[in-house]
């Protein structure tokens, strides 16, 4: 999401690893929540890198970064909300400070080469490129040059309005591939108008899915109920590998920055929406279950420094998030934030270890 006021940071680092790629980042580590990490008593902080903030590359600034995605080729692909479309090599010793190299830029338009409010990224097993918008909201296919070669069909209520009873800029911001690679799925970042909160009082955010049909084409399915905490809104979802999703939650506060939460969350077992105009619906209506596994806000800062007032100054208007690396019931993550080409933000990497609790 393009915040224009004083958001800020960025983040990416990966695992103890030379190069932070799920086929080259080392094993999770027995005891990853030492006390001078953890964040509660499933995430740990591992470490976090500036070195992209503010820097160019091919005459493109690298920045507004709004996704990530492990690349074939083992480079991380990272999305800015400006229609570009980098390359990094992630690399780390250790737990030292990461470093984060552009290699490719490529640029992405709409069918009539305009330019896209581009928020959430799969790369697809083909290489292919899943890119969502939130200005229709969209999911658009493109090749590994950007060339477009398709668009996903969106249900009617999640357009905008008056087409929709979306909000503007609150619409399409994460976007993630189940394994197995046929079920995708878009999480709104803000509810749709006429959709109240759950019987806790939190809003209720639509996880729309399509189910893979051949080799490339997507139908609609299932769409489900989403409860995201007051003042939040979903700033991406990415597998956890085993059915569940990663769901990160964001909110600001001016002159008290920004916070940041990080949930498990578990649609098999939510109820389909797609046919109740108003949520949260009559009775027997399921909404995702969901789990917190970190408020990032109580992370040790590690050193950081912030641009802005920042509760914790590690934090910044973190948007992106991808699972590295998968060993055992650990995860290694790799979150990047948005700097929204501000000079008062940062564009910072985080490497992250969560302790998935079991199912």
């Amino acid at each position: 999401m393009r915040t224009r006021s004083a958001l800020a940071a960025a983040a990416a680092a990966l695992a103890a690893a030379t190069c932070l790629t799920p086929t080259t980042a080392a094993a999770a580590p027995r005891q990853p929540h030492a006390p001078a990490h953890a964040c509660s008593p499933s995430v740990r902080i591992d470490a976090f890198s500036d070195a992209l903030d503010k820097k160019t590359f091919q005459g493109a600034f690298v920045g507004n970064l709004s996704a990530l995605a492990t690349d074939k080729d083992g480079t991380v692909a990272a999305l800015s909300d400006r229609s570009q479309l980098f390359s990094l090599d992630v690399r780390q010793k250790g737990r030292g400070t990461p470093s984060a190299t552009p290699v490719r830029v490529v640029n992405l338009a709409d069918e009539k080469g305009g330019p896209l409010d581009s928020e959430g990224l799969v790369v697809d097993r083909d290489g292919t490129r899943l890119v969502n918008s939130e200005t229709e909201p969209s999911v658009r296919r493109y090749a590994e040059d950007g060339k477009l070669l398709g668009r996903l069909p969106v249900p009617a209520a999640l357009q905008v309005a008056p087409a929709g009873r979306a909000v503007s800029n609150q619409t399409f911001e994460g976007l993630t591939l189940q394994p197995g690679g046929r079920t995708l799925i878009a999480s709104m970042e803000q509810s749709l108008a006429g959709d109240g909160p759950d019987t806790a009082g939190r809003p209720l955010v639509r996880l729309q899915s399509w189910q893979r049909h051949g080799r490339q084409e997507f139908a609609l399915g299932p769409q489900y109920a989403y409860p995201v905490d007051k003042g939040l809104g979903v700033a991406e979802i990415t597998a956890a590998g085993d059915g569940r999703l990663l769901v990160l939650e964001r909110g600001f506060t001016a002159g008290a920055g920004n916070t940041v939460r990080l949930y498990l969350a578990d649609p098999r077992r939510a109820s389909d929406v797609t046919a109740v105009t108003n949520l949260p619906g009559g009775a027997g209506i399921r909404p995702v279950g969901k789990e917190l596994l970190a408020d990032l806000g109580a992370c040790p800062s590690l050193g950081a420094t912030a641009r802005q007032p920042q509760r914790n100054p590690l934090l910044d208007n973190i948007e992106g998030l991808v699972v590295a690396k998968r060993s055992g019931g650990f995860l290694r993550l790799l979150l990047v934030s948005d700097d929204n080409q501000n000079a008062a933000q940062i564009t910072r990497l985080y490497a992250l270890t969560v302790r998935l609790p079991r199912p």
